[in-house]
């Protein structure tokens, strides 16, 4: 930056605003309008001289206790009729004299236009500066579509052939939100000259003040904060953290999103990456170093246990912390803690929501139908989750295949992304095969009995209904309360430990008494698992707009 530059700001705003009474020194977010123009122009790296012209007395005296300068303007140069190029033009022969300083850049900023960056500014005043042939720098948005004119009463398109927008010739429109004018050409009836260059404005910058709709749109990106979720999910863990926080994300509509998966979650970053939701994979050797860059409003981990130097870290970096399954010595810095596998044993402060009630539900389960019990099984569904790493899929089919090819049950097997031992299915014929089903829910309807593990899916199994045995993939799992027969779940622990002839035994004893599953259905119903999604996210809600 060249600090020779001297480089003046005129914020014009008028006192006699019509399609937004009094709009200049109106409350927006909390602030006057003109707070954010002011803001956007003193924070500029060139250190310019900042100045609100006005007709108004009120409008000068609120900008000037944020710092501008102000300029009185004449009442000739009030009325409606009259153009921006004359005030602009008065207000820089005046400024010369009242700060003494010969200016190479006037820049017309617009009160209008709220939520302009300062880096947006400085970049689009650097270009100028780095071009001297050029006149002036103007802001635009990118506007283009298949348009149509009228002539002599018929309408008529613009484009020459219709294509998908992508591939039309860019139209830009001016958005007003700045003028960057070389002083060389400045004259009381022009401000842009005749070589003129443009600077291309994100669609939320490009927001000009001019009717009710357009202000709410402001306050509503005024409001906005970033939410960054950081998320695990590969095959040791599974992939339950990251369809979760899918949902969280998909629930929460006011704010900015950004996924943070840790190096070694390829699946998880994978997955999130498909939905086209802003996904970044941790470059750092320590991650707390991805997220300072990031700079969030709320950080929401789904991690599972977390430790204190972690927390402690993130406690520099942002105020607001929410924690999903973090059983681990830093949950106590976290400002909420959420875990709906836990029982609320142990559990001492307001901050913690534990069991099942928190259940965070995908949509099809919620919309799903529950599960009618009848007297004969005639299939059986396999589901491990995302990843099965001890391969109970396997163990399962060796327990119950011989007896369910003899008795003509269908057996449908539904695995996980990351499930990766394939070759070990290959002996088992006639059986149904699929990875990474989008309706889960139509299979475990269609299923008399379930196999699965103790994660997220037993909340999803009571939401239809289905009777299940449970074999647990590790000893975090056999912690999840509510997989037990009190729920209608047959739990046998953990899975490694349980012998082949148990396991079959187990099936056959739940299949052959109908009376039993019926009983199991019903207590799987019991719980009100479909309002757990609601009553969390209220929580997240309620607590990111404090």
């Amino acid at each position: 930056m060249d600090k020779s530059i001297n480089i003046l700001i005129v914020i014009p705003a008028r006192g006699g605003s019509k399609g937004i009474p009094r709009k200049n020194i109106r409350a927006l977010n909390g602030k006057p309008l003109i707070y954010y123009s002011i803001k956007t122009a003193l924070k500029s790296v060139f250190k310019p001289t900042v100045v609100v012209s006005s007709d108004d007395e009120e409008i000068l005296g609120i900008a000037k206790l944020f710092g501008a300068e102000t300029l009185k303007r004449a009442k000739e140069l009030a009325g409606d009729e009259i153009t921006l190029d004359a005030v602009i033009f008065d207000a820089y022969l005046n400024a010369e004299i009242l700060f003494n300083t010969k200016y190479d850049f006037v820049v017309t900023l617009q009160p209008t236009s709220p939520l302009l960056k300062t880096k947006t500014l400085d970049d689009a005043i650097q270009k100028l500066i780095d071009n001297p042939e050029k006149d002036s720098v103007i802001s635009v948005k990118n506007d283009t579509h298949l348009c149509w004119r009228k002539d002599n009463n018929k309408f008529i398109p613009i484009y020459k052939e219709r294509l998908n927008r992508q591939y039309l010739p860019k139209v830009y429109t001016e958005t007003g939100s700045f003028f960057i004018t070389n002083t060389k050409i400045l004259t009381q009836k022009d401000r842009i000259g005749t070589n003129v260059d443009i600077y291309l404005l994100k669609s939320d910058e490009g927001i000009d003040i001019d009717s009710f709709a357009d202000w709410n749109l402001c306050e509503y990106y005024l409001r906005r904060k970033k939410i960054l979720i950081v998320v695990s999910g590969y095959n040791e863990i599974g992939m339950g953290h990251i369809y979760r926080v899918i949902n969280i994300a998909n629930d929460i509509l006011n704010h900015e999103i950004i996924f943070l998966t840790e190096k070694k979650s390829n699946l998880g970053y994978e997955k999130i990456k498909s939905l086209n939701y802003n996904v970044l994979m941790q470059q750092n050797e320590d991650i707390k170093d991805d997220i300072v860059k990031i700079s969030p409003d709320v950080i929401i981990n789904d991690i599972l246990d977390t430790s204190i130097e972690y927390m402690k870290g993130l406690k520099k970096i942002c105020s607001k912390i929410i924690n999903f399954e973090d059983c681990g010595d830093g949950s106590i810095y976290a400002d909420i803690v959420i875990n709906a596998l836990y029982s609320e044993k142990n559990i001492y402060k307001e901050k913690y929501y534990y069991g099942d009630k928190y259940f965070i539900a995908r949509d099809e389960f919620i919309f799903s139908e529950t599960k009618q019990i009848t007297s004969k099984i005639k299939n059986i569904l396999i589901t491990f989750g995302g990843t099965d790493p001890n391969n109970f899929t396997l163990k399962t089919l060796d327990a119950i295949y011989e007896y369910c090819k003899k008795e003509n049950i269908i057996i449908d097997v539904i695995l996980g992304l990351g499930y990766s031992s394939f070759d070990s299915l290959k002996k088992f014929k006639n059986i149904t095969i699929k990875q990474n089903v989008k309706d889960i829910t139509t299979y475990m309807n269609k299923a008399d009995l379930i196999f699965s593990s103790a994660g997220r899916t037993v909340y999803e199994i009571a939401i239809i209904g289905t009777p299940s045995i449970i074999l647990c993939q590790n000893q975090r799992e056999t912690e999840h309360l509510f997989a037990s027969e009190e729920n209608g779940f047959i739990n046998l622990g953990e899975g490694k430990n349980i012998s082949t002839e148990k396991l079959f035994n187990t099936f056959i004893d739940i299949a052959n008494n109908y009376a039993k599953r019926k009983i199991l259905n019903k207590k799987l119903l019991v719980s009100d698992l479909k309002s757990g999604r609601k009553r969390t996210l209220k929580i997240i809600n309620d607590f990111i707009n404090e």
